[in-house]
């Protein structure tokens, strides 16, 4: 086992040596820890009890420490039921003290930017300032159908809606955006 790593677990940081050279690594005290969840549920149980599941699951992670969550948005598969990262993080942000709070992600080729800004300002206020941006095309096909946008176009109305979205985080003069 020439390239196994030992790991000790000091009282203030881990350390890691490698075995075939014994040379002290950096310190892991910069790790983070945080968890992504895909709310996969089984079709036909009660929605609202699956919600609650799922912030009682955010709240017991700010309890043990956690530094992150994350959550993201499907529309069309009837296992994923978060339409709205948004909507659910707030709810989590009224329950928890610490954790941060990710949108993993916002679809946005199926929102208009300035509304997507205007939620995730609204949050970030909400939340004391511990919401992450996290943001996508959407993954799923039949998420796109559903809502009637070509899936082939998603990378392209991402990207678009994305430098939207930073102009509008930046400030400076106001602007006008014409897309599809």
């Amino acid at each position: 086992m020439a390239n196994a790593r030992a790991w000790v677990v000091g009282r203030e940081h881990v350390v890691s040596y490698d075995d075939h050279r014994n040379e002290r690594q950096p310190p892991l005290r910069d790790m983070k820890f945080g968890a992504f969840l895909a709310p996969h549920h089984p079709i036909g149980e009660n929605p609202t009890l699956q919600l609650r599941s799922d912030l009682a699951l955010v709240e017991h992670m700010d309890r043990l420490g956690f530094d992150e969550f994350w959550c993201g948005e499907h529309h069309s598969t009837g296992w994923e039921i978060i339409a709205s990262p948004e909507l659910f993080l707030a709810a989590a942000a009224e329950r928890t003290h610490r954790i941060r709070l990710g949108t993993g992600v916002v679809s946005l080729p199926y929102h208009h930017p300035f509304m997507v800004a205007q939620r995730l300002a609204q949050l970030d206020h909400q939340s004391g300032g511990r919401l992450i941006f996290g943001s996508g095309p959407g993954a799923l096909p039949s998420d796109a159908h559903t809502l009637g946008v070509d899936p082939m176009l998603l990378r392209d109305r991402q990207d678009e809606a994305m430098g939207v979205i930073r102009r509008l985080f930046a400030g400076g003069e106001r602007f006008s955006y014409q897309c599809e």
